[in-house]
């Protein structure tokens, strides 16, 4: 039995669509009434001990996907409480979506994630790590008036697709040799002028906007910290990771406002 964690979420949902013909699964949500349809769903809250190890009770596999608390210091108790429900019910191996570099960065946007892999390597629990790029989903370029604009400058971006990520992790989840294993996820890497080449349109550089979330990954785009690549994703999909340019050119749509 899988039991995957959050699983009412964006990307819980897309793995649970990827295993519920694979294998007997469980949505575990802190609120039932949105659980996923067509499979056994469990209330697991974060917040509730108790309620976790009711859900992960009898679990072969645990796919402990992130709480969305943005607070981190909250965010890792949360992970440190599910961690421990799981070694109390004896889950059998966990899987932990994790954020890239988190192995080496103890702070920052990282800083829960590289705590709760240590918790995990200390746990005792067989493990496979996750560690995922920025969601594709939230950079989709945009067209507006005929032109694409970016505040990038031309630097590469690494981000993965949840559909290839949630697929990854229904294999992870449902295959052999994955144990004690980390994978550093890189998506294709791609760039904004690179995407108005191939949608047949101009490519403008803009100031940012202003002071906010934006304009601070921006910046880190700037610097090229979003140019790392590995072949951890194609080779546990076993295929190629879709791209930017094709989820456009296959009618993702740019966004023209």
């Amino acid at each position: 039995m899988i039991v995957i964690s959050a699983a009412s979420g964006a990307l819980g949902r897309l793995v649970v669509d990827r295993l519920r013909d694979r294998a007997e699964v469980v949505a575990a949500v802190r609120d039932p009434g949105r659980a996923p349809a067509g499979v056994e769903v469990r209330r697991g809250d974060y917040d509730d001990p108790a309620s976790l190890r009711a859900a992960f009770e009898g679990a072969d596999r645990l796919l402990l996907i992130s709480s969305p608390e943005l607070d981190p210091a909250r965010r890792i108790g949360q992970h440190l409480a599910a961690i421990t429900a799981a070694v109390e019910v004896g889950v059998g191996a966990v899987a932990y979506t994790s954020f890239l570099d988190a192995d080496t960065v103890p702070t920052g946007m990282t800083e829960a994630h590289h705590a709760t892999e240590q918790a995990i390597l200390r746990s005792g629990l067989p493990y496979t790590l996750l560690r995922h790029p920025f969601y594709g989903e939230a950079f989709v370029p945009e067209v507006s008036d005929g032109e694409l604009t970016g505040s990038t400058g031309g630097r590469g971006l690494n981000t993965a697709f949840r559909t290839d990520l949630a697929e990854a992790a229904a294999n992870v989840l449902t295959g052999e040799g994955h144990l004690g294993r980390a994978y550093d996820f890189t998506g294709p890497l791609w760039s904004h002028p690179g995407v108005a080449e191939a949608l047949g349109v101009p490519y403008r550089e803009v100031p940012d906007a202003g002071p906010g979330p934006m304009s601070w990954l921006n910046a880190r785009v700037r610097a090229g910290d979003l140019e790392r690549q590995t072949p951890d994703l194609e080779r546990v999909l076993g295929r190629p990771a879709e791209s930017m340019v094709s989820r456009l050119l296959s009618g993702g749509t740019a966004k023209p406002r």
